[in-house]
C-alpha cells in the first residue's frame, strides 16, 4: 500500500512543473528542463547549482547564512595556521556583546566557542565581529605584533628615502585605504627583516598576483596610486631584466593619477561619477601624492634610461608656490626640483626629434652641458641654504649631477673640452660614490644597521653607473690622469656597496657585482704598465702624456645617460660569452698582488669602509689647468689593505671559474614562489640578453 502512494505521489509531482532551488528561493520564472535534465538558463550564467528538490523550502536570509558559514571556515583556519606556527592565541580583555554569550573565566577561547560567539550574536539580534589579530594575504598570515614590527622597521629605514606618507597612521588605516597599499609596505619592509628572513620570499607571488588584479579592476583612487609609487620605488627582487615591471609600473602609475584627476586637484569633480568634496587635508594629499608621482616617474625614466612619463604643470608650478597651506613637504620640493633638473638634461640633451637615436649635435650638446652646469651650481645652492633636508637630498642632488656629467661618453675624442669633461665626470662620479659610502654607517640605537641596504632602485642604478665608469677609466687612455690607486679602491668598495643593496644571493644585484669583477679581471693589461710606471719612476702622466684614442666611445647610444651600462654590458658579452668554458681565466686574486686571498671570504652581512682621507668637492667649473691638479687624495694607503677588506659573500674568483656569471644580467631564473629555501638552481645555459 505504501509503495502504491510513493508511486502515485512521484507521478503526481512528475506532472507538475516544478522551478529549481535557486529561483524558488528568489521567487523567479524557471526554466528548467526536469527530463532529461537541463540547466535552467539563470543558473547557467550566475554559474549556479541548479537543482530540483521535493521537499525544498524557502529559507529567509539564506546568502548571509551561507556567507556566515564561510566565515566560520576561515577563522578556524586561521586559528589552525597560527597555533601552528606557536601563536598562543588569547582573547582576554576582549569587548564582546551581550547575549546568548555568557564570558568564561578560562583567557584562551578554542575554535569552536569563536564560532558559536560568532553565531549567537547573530541570532541574539546584535551582529559585531571582533577585530582579527591576524592579516592574511593568500598563504602567508602575519599576526599584529608582525606587522607592528614591520611597519616601524619600514618608517625607520624606508620612510625617510621617500617621505610622503604619514607614520602617525596605524597599518589597519592603511589596509582600509586599500589592501595593497597595506601590503606593499608590508613587502619593503620585509626585504630585511632578520625576524623572518623568508618573509619576502613568501610574500612576492601573492603580493604580485594582487597587484595584477588590482590593475586589472581599473583601480580608482589614490592609494593605489601611492602603492605604486613605493612599488617603483623598491620593486620586488627579479632575477632577470626582462621580467622587471617597474618601467610598466611606472606609466601605469602616472595613468591611473591622471585618470582620476590627481593632475587637476581643483576640479577632481570632472573625473568622478560621483559626487566629490575635497576638504584641505584631502585636498593636500592629493597633491602630496601628484607631486611624489612624478618625482618617481622621473627616477624610473632616469634609471632605466627612457623616456620619463612625467607632467610638471600648473599644479606644480604654480599651485604649490600660490597656497602657502598647500605647499608640500621641504624635502619633496627640494626632490621635484632636483628631478626637474633631470627631465631637462634628459629631454634637451638626448631627445632630438631629428636624429634616428635622438641625440644631440656635438656643439649644441657642448652649450647645453655649461647651461645646465650653470644651473646646477645654483640649484646645488639653494638646496645647501636649506636646513630643513635631510642628507639624502644631497645624495640625489649628486645623482642629478652624475646624469648630466655622463653625457660626454657621446662626446668624439676630437673635442676641444674632452679631457676637462671626462675630468669633470671623474669628480662627479667619485663625490657621488662618496655619499654613497656614508650611508653605509651603522646606527647603534636601530640594531647597527646602516640605511645603505635600505638604498631606492634609482640610487642601486646610479650607482652601478658609477662603478662602470670606473671601470671604463682605469682601463682606457685615462688612467694616467687619475689616482689609479684610489680608483681601484673605490671601485672595490663599490663593487661591495652593490653587494650590500643585494637582498638575495643571486638577484640582479648581486649578479651585476659579480659581473663587474668580471670585467675587472679582464681589464688588467693596461693597468699593470700603468702600476710598474709608478713604481719606477711617479705618475705616468709625467713620463708620457696619454694619447687619446676612442676606446671610451658607446655602441649603444639611445638609453640616455644609462647607455654606458648596456654598452659595458654589450662590451663584456662580446669579449667573454662567445668564448669557450674551458679558457683559462685569469685569476682575480691574481690582478695585483697586493690583494690577498681574503677579498672573498666573508659573508653578506658586514662590510668594512675603505679609509678615504680626503674628500673630494664636486666642482662644476670647467678645469683650465688639469695638470696642476693633485688628485692623490689616498696618499699613505697601500693596496695591501684591500686584503683586510670585507667582501660581502663568496665571489669564487678561482682559475675558469669565471664562465659561471654568464647568465649575468638575462635569461636567468625567476624566483620560485613557493621555494622557502632558497632563489633557485644556477642554470649555466642561459644567456644574457637586453
Amino acid at each position: 500500500m505504501d509503495e502504491n502512494e510513493e508511486e502515485a505521489d512521484k507521478r503526481r509531482h512528475s506532472s507538475v512543473k516544478r522551478a529549481c532551488n535557486q529561483c524558488r528561493q528568489q521567487k523567479l520564472r524557471c526554466d528548467v528542463v526536469q527530463d532529461p535534465f537541463t540547466v535552467c538558463s539563470r543558473c547557467a550564467r550566475l554559474n549556479l547549482e541548479c537543482k530540483i528538490e521535493l521537499h525544498f523550502r524557502r529559507i529567509g536570509k539564506r546568502s548571509r547564512h551561507a556567507e556566515l558559514e564561510r566565515e566560520v571556515v576561515w577563522l578556524r583556519q586561521c586559528l589552525s595556521q597560527a597555533k601552528a606556527r606557536g601563536y598562543d592565541v588569547e582573547y582576554e580583555g576582549m569587548s564582546l556583546p551581550s547575549g546568548n554569550y555568557s564570558q568564561k573565566d578560562q583567557k584562551s577561547i578554542d575554535p569552536d566557542d569563536i564560532t558559536s560567539l560568532h553565531i549567537n550574536t547573530v541570532q541574539s539580534g546584535s551582529y559585531h565581529v571582533p577585530p582579527s589579530p591576524f592579516y592574511e594575504l593568500e598563504d602567508v598570515v602575519l599576526t599584529e605584533a608582525t606587522i607592528n614590527s614591520l611597519v616601524k622597521e619600514f618608517w625607520t629605514f624606508y620612510h625617510p628615502f621617500l617621505m610622503f606618507l604619514c607614520p602617525s597612521q596605524l597599518p589597519n588605516q592603511y589596509y582600509e585605504q586599500h589592501p595593497l597599499l597595506f601590503w606593499t609596505i608590508i613587502a619593503v619592509a620585509a626585504r630585511r627583516h632578520t625576524a623572518q628572513p623568508g618573509l619576502l620570499l613568501s610574500l612576492t607571488g601573492p603580493i604580485t598576483r594582487l597587484l595584477w588584479n588590482t590593475i586589472g579592476e581599473v583601480p580608482n583612487n589614490h592609494f593605489v596610486v601611492k602603492a605604486l609609487c613605493i612599488m617603483c620605488t623598491w620593486p620586488l627582487p627579479i632575477s632577470i631584466t626582462s621580467s622587471d615591471p617597474t618601467h610598466i609600473l611606472c606609466g601605469i602609475m602616472m595613468k591611473v593619477a591622471t585618470g582620476i584627476g590627481l593632475h587637476r586637484p581643483m576640479y577632481t569633480q570632472e573625473f568622478s561619477r560621483v559626487s566629490i568634496q575635497l576638504d584641505r587635508e584631502q585636498l593636500f594629499d592629493r597633491l602630496t601624492t601628484w607631486t611624489v608621482c612624478n618625482i618617481v616617474a622621473q627616477r624610473c625614466g632616469t634609471g632605466y634610461g627612457q623616456p620619463a612619463s612625467t607632467l610638471y604643470d600648473w599644479t606644480q608650478l604654480t599651485l604649490l608656490n600660490e597656497d602657502a597651506s598647500l605647499k608640500v613637504s621641504s624635502e619633496l620640493e627640494a626632490h621635484l626640483k632636483i628631478e626637474r633638473f633631470c627631465d631637462k638634461v634628459s629631454k634637451e640633451m638626448y631627445s632630438n626629434a631629428s636624429d634616428p637615436r635622438g641625440e644631440t649635435g656635438e656643439q649644441l650638446r657642448a652649450a647645453l652641458a655649461r647651461i645646465y652646469r650653470r644651473e646646477y651650481r645654483e640649484l646645488q645652492s639653494f638646496i645647501s641654504s636649506r636646513d630643513d633636508v635631510s642628507p639624502l637630498t644631497n645624495l640625489y642632488l649628486a645623482a642629478a649631477g652624475l646624469h648630466l656629467c655622463l653625457s660626454v661618453f657621446f662626446d668624439s675624442s676630437t673635442t676641444k673640452s674632452y679631457m676637462d669633461d671626462l675630468m669633470e665626470l671623474w669628480r662627479a662620479c667619485i663625490f657621488f660614490l662618496q655619499l654613497v659610502f656614508e650611508l653605509d654607517t651603522p646606527d647603534p640605537e636601530n640594531q647597527n644597521r646602516s640605511m645603505l641596504f635600505c638604498a631606492t632602485n634609482y640610487l642601486l642604478q646610479m650607482i652601478v653607473a658609477a662603478c662602470f665608469t670606473l671601470l671604463k677609466f682605469l682601463d682606457s687612455f685615462f688612467a694616467p690622469e687619475i689616482d689609479y690607486e684610489f680608483g681601484t679602491n673605490t671601485l672595490h668598495r663599490t663593487i661591495q656597496v652593490i653587494r650590500a643593496i643585494s637582498v638575495f644571493d643571486n638577484d640582479l644585484p648581486c649578479r651585476l657585482a659579480n659581473l663587474m669583477m668580471q670585467m675587472w679581471g679582464g681589464a688588467h693589461i693596461k693597468e699593470r704598465n700603468i702600476i710598474q710606471r709608478l713604481e719606477i719612476g711617479g705618475r705616468a702622466s709625467e713620463i708620457m702624456r696619454p694619447i687619446i684614442d676612442d676606446s671610451l666611445q658607446l655602441n649603444f647610444r639611445c638609453r640616455m645617460s644609462m647607455s654606458l651600462v648596456f654598452d659595458s654590458i654589450w662590451r663584456w658579452r662580446k669579449e667573454y660569452q662567445m668564448q669557450e668554458p674551458k679558457i683559462s681565466y685569469p685569476n682575480t686574486k691574481n690582478i695585483d698582488q697586493s690583494v690577498s686571498a681574503n677579498t672573498a671570504s666573508t659573508s653578506t652581512s658586514s662590510h668594512i669602509k675603505l679609509p678615504i682621507n680626503q674628500e673630494i668637492q664636486f666642482d662644476t667649473h670647467a678645469l683650465d689647468n688639469a695638470d696642476s691638479i693633485s688628485y692623490n687624495i689616498t696618499s699613505g694607503y697601500d693596496l695591501d689593505d684591500l686584503g683586510n677588506m670585507e667582501n660581502p659573500g663568496p665571489l669564487n674568483f678561482d682559475h675558469g671559474t669565471f664562465y659561471q656569471f654568464d647568465w649575468a644580467l638575462d635569461r636567468m631564473m625567476n624566483f620560485p614562489y613557493n621555494n622557502n629555501q632558497g632563489v633557485g638552481d644556477l642554470d649555466e645555459t642561459r644567456f644574457l640578453e637586453n
